[in-house]
């Protein structure tokens, strides 16, 4: 048990990194508001390996190794030069690269707001005490259900002790999404994740899965139903803005336009710029041959995937450009492009 001298100087902690975070984002949509010339938030693969296999996933194998710190501290640096403002470490599963902690090390030595996506179950009290030291800035973990199936072994049965180790010892900020969609067998475990983690200290949020392609599946009828009720207990924050998802519910296109590889970056274990991990393979340049034109190339291209497109992260950031930037480029030759749009996962 903590005495309560310690619990008073946790809870400072958390107090002040709290403010500090919420002013470091305030100063990000303010830059981004500024200039539209560099990117606002990238997702960088340290780690393509990963511990579960769970079958809607297309984003992890079992057999490839770290990418050697050398390169990471590289491709952060080249990141923070082009003024990039996030970083979100994900995998596979992040927690299997031996130095993660000096990569979130260097994202904040350069400025930038460190975050992760992790399936949380190589979490430890000591895990997320180095976490802490490192400066990790926010954590998000996704539960699919309450109890494991053939589809996903990420459930809050497994993961309640993780998720109360966090509640405990993390001064970073925490956030656990569940989901609704294909493969998820009983809608209403989306809810009971959701009171979980409000109880335990934790914003909620709700996703929709996608298919293999990231692209619309609408909802059914019970579905949208737990779909609402969660969306009613999001706390306001920029990361909850997801008003998209609303027609993503109820089968309906958005009308947008997606920034991606402009805005928002995703770049593979390989070092290369990807459009979002459901569009791997467009663009494809190496990150270290990216610049300021090849940011506002992708500023204005439109992509064709973008209307029935599920994929949160890249909506969030394109936000911040809706009322601007006209897109009137393509990125391949009509002739080069699939009928359905852009699909290209390597």
């Amino acid at each position: 048990m903590l005495d309560s001298g310690t619990h008073f100087r946790r809870g400072l902690r958390r107090t002040c990194r709290r403010i500090s975070r919420r002013y470091r984002e305030l100063r990000m949509i303010a830059k981004g508001l500024l200039s539209r010339n560099h990117p606002v938030l990238a997702h960088v693969i340290p780690m393509r390996r990963c511990n579960l296999s769970c079958a809607y996933c297309n984003e992890y194998d079992n057999y490839s190794q770290p990418v050697p710190l050398a390169t990471m501290h590289q491709r952060l640096d080249r990141l923070a030069d082009l003024g990039t403002t996030i970083i979100t470490i994900s995998g596979g599963e992040p927690l299997l690269h031996p130095q993660l902690d000096e990569i979130v090390t260097r994202i904040r030595r350069r400025g930038m707001i460190a975050g992760m996506i992790t399936n949380g179950y190589l979490l430890t009290a000591d895990r997320v005490q180095r976490l802490n030291r490192a400066g990790l800035e926010h954590l998000q973990i996704s539960i699919d259900n309450v109890k494991p199936d053939e589809v996903s072994k990420k459930s809050l049965k497994v993961l309640d002790k993780k998720l109360q180790l966090l509640a405990a010892h993390a001064e970073f900020h925490v956030n656990i999404n569940s989901v609704v969609g294909a493969g998820i067998y009983n809608p209403h475990d989306a809810l009971t994740v959701g009171r979980r983690a409000i109880e335990l200290g934790f914003t909620s949020t709700v996703g929709i899965i996608h298919d293999g392609d990231g692209q619309l599946q609408p909802l059914g009828d019970e579905e949208r139903e737990v779909y609402a009720a969660m969306r009613s207990m999001e706390k306001s924050s920029y990361a909850q803005i997801n008003y998209f998802q609303d027609n993503i519910a109820h089968g309906r296109e958005n009308r947008w336009r997606c920034r991606a590889g402009s805005r928002y970056l995703y770049i593979c274990e390989d070092g290369l710029v990807h459009y979002c991990s459901q569009q791997r393979g467009y663009p494809a340049k190496p990150l270290m041959e990216y610049t300021v034109e090849d940011i506002r190339r992708e500023y204005r291209t439109a992509k064709s995937c973008a209307p029935r497109c599920t994929v949160a992260c890249v909506h969030q950031i394109s936000y911040i450009d809706f009322w601007r930037g006209p897109q009137d480029l393509t990125p391949l030759p009509a002739s080069d492009q699939p009928e359905d749009g852009l699909v290209q996962i390597q």
